[in-house]
């Protein structure tokens, strides 16, 4: 594709990846055009940059849906925030599915989203069944492409504070210079790290459903 002629679309862009998949499409010269969708407007402004105010639960009301070449999804809650398995599942699942559904249906060509490591839908814990259940959803969608990262914890500054997150990060330091073979794959991972990583894939584009745990997010990330 020629330089600057692709366009993209962000959700979760208030989020802890999603805020730093921004920046970087936002810098990216291959990137004409950017358009968030979020229900409030960020405090970011760029010439290439396009906000756009919806709700989450009337996505397939839009009529003028953003047109775009590659959709980059990093909705995600946490229960505590959530209150409920319910309205845990109604992010990290319906929203997603149904961002992908509209989005394929305006032609998106690609589909790039961040679940979690020990994403099963067969799993006992919530959490990692949920992000099964999204990926075998998605699965089903006609896009070209379809990247699903997979990272461990990740970590990075976030706008509001997470306390448990900070623990789990504070107690896992001493033990992630253990965390080696496939134990790799749980150590943490920087924000910055899994964000770079998704537009570097998405500038390949590699056609079909690719999966990417932490040691090929590092990987991509790692690309000059």
């Amino acid at each position: 594709m020629a330089l600057s002629t692709r366009t993209a679309l962000v959700a979760g862009a208030s989020g802890l990846v999603g805020g730093r998949v921004l920046h970087q499409l936002l810098e990216d010269p291959t990137y004409s055009r950017v358009t968030v969708l979020a229900r409030r407007e960020l405090a970011v402004s760029h010439k290439k940059l396009e906000q756009r105010i919806a709700s989450f639960d009337r996505l397939a009301q839009i009529a003028d849906f953003p047109r775009v070449h590659d959709v980059f999804c990093c909705l995600g809650t946490t229960m505590k925030q959530a209150g409920s398995p319910d309205a845990f599942r109604k992010v990290d699942f319906t929203y997603v599915v149904e961002l992908a559904r509209v989005a394929v249906r305006h032609r998106a060509s690609q589909f790039l989203v961040v679940t979690a490591v020990g994403a099963d839908p067969q799993s006992r814990i919530l959490y990692s069944r949920v992000k099964g259940e999204v990926e075998e959803a998605l699965r089903r969608l006609q896009f070209e492409s379809i990247q699903i990262f997979r990272p461990s914890l990740v970590v990075g500054a976030r706008a509001e504070s997470r306390p448990t997150e900070r623990v789990a990060w504070l107690l896992s330091l001493p033990v992630a210079w253990a965390l080696v073979g496939p134990l790799s794959r749980y150590r943490p991972i920087k924000a910055e790290t899994v964000a770079r990583a998704m537009v570097r894939v998405a500038g390949d584009a590699p056609r079909g459903t690719h999966v990417y745990e932490s040691k090929e997010i590092r990987r991509h990330a790692a690309k000059p």
